[in-house]
């Protein structure tokens, strides 16, 4: 069974194919994809394939993703999970967006929260993790700041370690550690 993760303002839900509209609105929107590997959709069924590509990750065991759902509104105004896990190396790395409206309020520091927490705790089906990374995109200050809030540290650079959009892109990894991570 898929986990849902309630939080203060949010429920972390199953990104479904109900909500290909939502998924295509956050994947269309050039701020929310400036900084991914990806061209922004131009097409619905870009956001089907998507939802279908986050459904057979999950099912073979090799990541999550969820819909943020805010509760008063029940709208998805994001996604966030974990793009990899290995359960035998008890490590993951996460990925997260949320469409611009959004940004500012903090509702990524809540969920991002919430699924570290989940990933420490040994709630979700790769079983406890000691290290969850993420990595950004030199210029990409929000998301590197909002990790630094979460207690992730910057570990290094990683030189034009990625190609997309016809250029090479160096890579920020940050880490988080269980011993590191506070629950509050």
């Amino acid at each position: 069974m898929f986990p849902v993760i309630e939080t203060q303002r949010l429920f972390l839900t199953e990104i479904q194919a109900r909500d290909t509209e939502a998924i295509f609105r956050i994947f269309s929107n050039e701020e929310v994809i400036q900084y991914y590997d990806l061209e922004a959709f131009t097409q619905l069924e870009q956001a089907a394939n998507l939802i279908g590509l986050f459904r057979s990750r999950y099912e073979a065991s090799e990541g999550i993703r969820w819909a943020i759902h805010l509760k008063d509104a029940d709208n998805i105004v994001g996604t966030c999970g974990f793009n990899s896990w290995s359960s035998k190396m008890r490590h993951a790395v996460i990925g997260y967006e949320l469409i611009p409206e959004y940004w500012g309020k903090g509702l990524a520091s809540e969920a991002i929260h919430a699924i570290l927490n989940a990933g420490f705790t040994g709630a979700l089906p790769c079983g406890p993790l000691n290290r969850i990374q993420a990595d950004t995109v030199p210029g990409n200050h929000a998301s590197e700041a909002l990790l630094r809030r979460l207690g992730f540290k910057e570990e290094g650079l990683r030189r034009e370690c990625g190609y997309w959009k016809n250029a090479f892109h160096d890579l920020k990894c940050f880490g988080l550690l269980q011993a590191e991570f506070s629950v509050t």
